[in-house]
């Protein structure tokens, strides 16, 4: 407890609350979780102004709309990863290079799961990395499938900073290689997020036909011969097709 915020404790203090009661007023805040008045009425206001929680016109208080939204979200990561785990698989033992699964994260993807292959040499990547999602081909085919006023603001408002030799930057060659993703169906980068490194990706929807995520497969250039690339390019389009239709995607792969 002596290494551990007490403002963050008493909050989530509060919160837990909500977990065996739906409703509750100032006073049973105070009285069940035995924090002064003064400090439980300037807590919950935080709170409330934040969105964790509402206050209605009785003097009740109730967990705020925010959590259904991280309710939604982290439903929607787990059951992605577990659908998604079994064919990242598959497609991991057939191409024997790294598999990655990535979801949009504001202005960044993240990698929510990772096989890697055995073989000695390589790519260095870890659940929970960040990237941008104007470079590397599992984080741009999110920015290529992403609704159109939603990619040319991204695109206006971010710095396309290099991380590695052949990073895009450029946005008018950038808005090239996002359409031609889109007509294409995958998306490959070259030395975009480290040197030396290829990466091939295809787009994850949802039942509404969103964009939710891509996958890849990613290894040292001189595993990528043209013919490899090539056959490697329909197997990750495919797997990630399949991922998409056990989320209830209908459309028909490109």
């Amino acid at each position: 407890m002596q290494n551990k915020n007490k403002t963050v404790v008493k909050s989530l203090t509060v919160l837990n609350l909500f977990r065996t009661h739906s409703r509750l007023t100032l006073h049973e805040i105070v009285h069940l979780s035995g924090i002064p008045k003064t400090s439980a009425h300037r807590m919950v206001g935080s709170l409330t102004d934040m969105g964790l929680l509402t206050k209605d016109s009785d003097g009740y208080y109730s967990l705020g709309l925010l959590f259904l939204e991280f309710g939604h979200l982290v439903s929607q990561r787990i059951d992605l990863r577990k659908v998604a785990k079994p064919h990242m698989e598959a497609l991991r033992d057939e191409v024997n290079e790294a598999v990655n699964l990535t979801l949009k994260d504001g202005d960044e993807a993240v990698y929510i799961e990772k096989l890697d292959t055995d073989h000695p040499v390589r790519l260095f990547t870890q659940v929970g990395r960040r990237s941008p999602l104007y470079t590397g081909a599992c984080s741009r085919i999110i920015l290529a499938y992403m609704d159109e006023v939603e990619q040319d603001t991204y695109i206006r408002n971010t710095e396309l900073k290099r991380l590695a030799e052949k990073t895009i930057e450029d946005q008018s060659e950038l808005k090239n290689v996002l359409k031609q993703s889109r007509i294409n169906g995958f998306a490959i980068s070259y030395s975009e997020l480290e040197n030396n490194t290829v990466s091939i990706a295809a787009p994850i929807f949802n039942i509404s036909g969103q964009i939710i995520g891509g996958l890849s497969v990613a290894g040292p250039e001189l595993r990528f011969s043209t013919d490899r690339t090539a056959d490697m390019i329909q197997k990750v389009k495919q797997t990630a097709h399949t991922i998409s239709t056990e989320l209830g995607f209908t459309d028909q792969p490109k």
